[in-house]
């Protein structure tokens, strides 16, 4: 066989080829063929293994798609409660099988959308939720018991959460009845997103404070979805998206612990979401090499009893900054590619991005266009029929584990800071991060990678389509049903309600119940929010360059 690929390898090095040495997105250099002894030492079932078993490389359900499919999701929310409501109700219709809710900047930065910094935000780029009126129009019609919902929030993740709690106990559903998923990852907001309230410690203490709630009361519900997707967004290779996650996880399991929780009562409801870029096998290679080095950490470091404590259960998204405006067309594609990485890769729950999304929220149409793409793979492309079918390949193997040992680099080099918190202080993930873009770009603007219609098969006349536009009367109405609201109310309760909020806060206590107690006297998302930053403090970026 050595011999075989000597005389290949002289034929190859003696042969018109292309100038550069072919990398991936991230810059990982690929090599022009793969052969059993690129995998030297490769173990089955140390490496490995079957579908469903440990250390789950092949996925974590020994039936995989054969058993059941991903969750298909889409991206809604826009405008008023009620515009969102409509677009829910017309996704489930279409064959939607869980609902993705996006907030506007305003609730998702903890204001309502009556404060002077949300003029001009309200309702623009998620659906606006100032207060449990919001949300009881928001899921008017929809039985929280037959969906699983995630809510894509995370500094006042702790006040919509208790919002949806709140209207579920309306329609007389028992919290154990409850599915989905709160992103609620507040660490990957220091590295990447930018959007916060309080410094990291204390937002932190809130994202434990919902993972030991839903522990002992909402045992169907994801507390916590940590995200690589916005690392990615924000300009990281596959690699660092890979170690920043994990390593963010590694963060909360140990609060977890120090707040005296047992391993096994709460990691099998932690969830992951990932990015799925361009580059087809580096997807799904970091897919692999993500539920490895979880299964690994988990029992190794922290002794996890359950499997189901080592399974990483991961949303995926297809990668928003991989889309174009010029060209938009050229999305569909870009967006079917990246979406069968992320079945390839063993995802349970996807969401496509729409053609449009570059340009404005998704319309109708784009929309439908990005839910058929999931169904079609499901059910016309047979991918789905032979599970893990890329396992064993030379190729997809030898780049799994070149993944994880780049990834667990960073990681060791984490812990040698002393955790993720400490180097979030030092900004070391911040400024690989914006290494990585900076390196990225010189590549675009040298011409050593392309994308279509920007820096390579430009057009002279761009083709235009039609884009979603939010009105102005947006704001105006959240304003009125908000200053309705505040009239009827209690306002004495009200207080009441915020000051004991304020009190548990000062004293360690888990902040869930009583966040519960104001959102049913309808205490606003900005008025919780001002007692975190009353009792916390305001957390102000450092500006690492």
């Amino acid at each position: 066989m050595k011999d075989g690929k000597d005389n290949w390898r002289r034929e190859f090095d003696n042969a018109p080829k292309r100038d550069h040495v072919p990398t991936t997105v991230s810059g990982m250099e690929i090599p022009p063929l793969s052969v059993p002894s690129d995998l030297e030492g490769f173990d089955y079932d140390k490496d490995l293994g079957n579908p469903g078993a440990y250390p789950y490389t092949r996925g974590i359900h020994s039936t995989m798609y054969r058993g059941q499919l991903w969750t298909m999701r889409q991206f809604a929310g826009f405008g008023t409660p009620e515009d969102t409501n409509r677009r829910f109700k017309f996704l489930l219709e279409n064959g939607q099988s869980g609902l993705s809710t996006a907030f506007d900047m305003p609730t998702l930065m903890g204001y309502d959308c009556d404060h002077p910094r949300s003029r001009g935000e309200v309702g623009r780029e998620g659906v606006s939720v100032s207060s449990l009126a919001d949300m009881e129009v928001l899921f008017d019609g929809i039985n929280l018991d037959q969906v699983t919902t995630s809510m894509t929030i995370n500094c006042s993740a702790s006040i919509i959460f208790a919002m949806y709690l709140t209207v579920a106990e309306k329609q007389g559903i028992p919290f154990d009845k409850l599915g989905g998923t709160l992103q609620n990852d507040m660490l990957k907001e220091f590295i990447a997103q930018r959007e916060w309230i309080s410094p990291p410690r204390p937002s932190v203490k809130i994202v434990v404070d919902i993972i030991e709630f839903c522990a002992r009361h909402v045992p169907r519900w994801h507390p916590v979805s940590i995200s690589g997707y916005h690392i990615r967004e924000a300009g990281s290779t596959a690699v660092q998206e890979l170690a920043f996650t994990i390593a963010d996880g590694i963060g909360y399991v140990d609060e977890c612990i120090e707040r005296g929780m047992d391993v096994d009562d709460f990691a099998p409801r932690l969830s992951f979401f990932f990015n799925v870029h361009n580059d087809f096998f580096e997807e799904i290679a970091k897919f692999r090499a993500a539920r490895r080095i979880w299964a690994r950490i988990m029992k190794e470091r922290y002794g996890a009893k359950s499997p189901k404590s080592c399974m990483l259960k991961t949303h995926a998204q297809t990668a928003g900054v991989s889309l174009t405006a010029q060209q938009p067309i050229n999305n569909v594609i870009r967006v079917s590619l990246q979406a069968l990485a992320a079945v390839l890769g063993g995802t349970q729950s996807l969401h496509t991005n729409s053609m449009d999304e570059t340009l404005a929220l998704p319309t109708e149409e784009a929309v439908t266009v990005a839910l058929r793409t999931q169904q079609i793979i499901a059910e016309e492309s047979g991918v789905v029929n032979n599970i893990d079918p890329l396992g064993g390949s030379y190729f997809v193997e030898q780049l799994t584990n070149r993944v994880e040992t780049q990834a667990m680099d960073y990681i060791n080099k984490i812990d040698e800071m002393g955790g993720i918190v400490l180097a979030i202080d030092r900004g070391y993930p911040q400024m690989e991060i914006a290494d990585a873009a900076y390196r990225y770009q010189q590549e675009l603007d040298r011409g050593e990678k392309f994308v279509v219609g920007v820096n390579k098969y430009e057009m002279a006349e761009e083709s235009t389509i039609s884009t979603l536009r939010v009105s102005e009367k947006v704001e105006t109405d959240q304003r009125n049903r908000l200053k309705a609201v505040k009239n009827k109310r209690n306002s004495e309760a009200v207080s009441r309600s915020l000051n004991n909020i304020a009190a548990d806060a000062r004293d360690g206590k888990n902040l869930i119940p009583s966040i519960k107690e104001a959102v049913e006297r309808y205490a606003t998302v900005g008025e919780i929010s001002d007692v975190f930053r009353e009792v916390y403090g305001e957390y102000t970026d450092p500006g690492y360059f």
